[in-house]
């Protein structure tokens, strides 16, 4: 299974809730959205990857694309 989360951590959930939020769900592998983009998102996959060991994390650059 595959989770899509918002990490921007303002107007959306932020690294520590998407960490949580993997946890609740159980799900293994996370595409972060929502950050990158504009200055006040400040939120980034690295501070996910740091709050969520063991968790997949698959971050493509803003505007990027990843295989699934």
């Amino acid at each position: 299974a595959l989770v899509v989360l918002p990490i921007g951590d303002h107007y959306t959930m932020g690294p520590r809730e998407a960490a949580v939020a993997l946890e609740l769900l159980g799900v293994k592998r996370c595409v972060p959205s929502h950050y990158g983009t504009f200055p006040l998102l400040t939120g980034t996959p690295e501070q996910l990857r740091e709050l969520a060991p063991g968790f997949e994390i698959e971050a493509p650059d803003p505007g990027g694309s990843i295989a699934l």
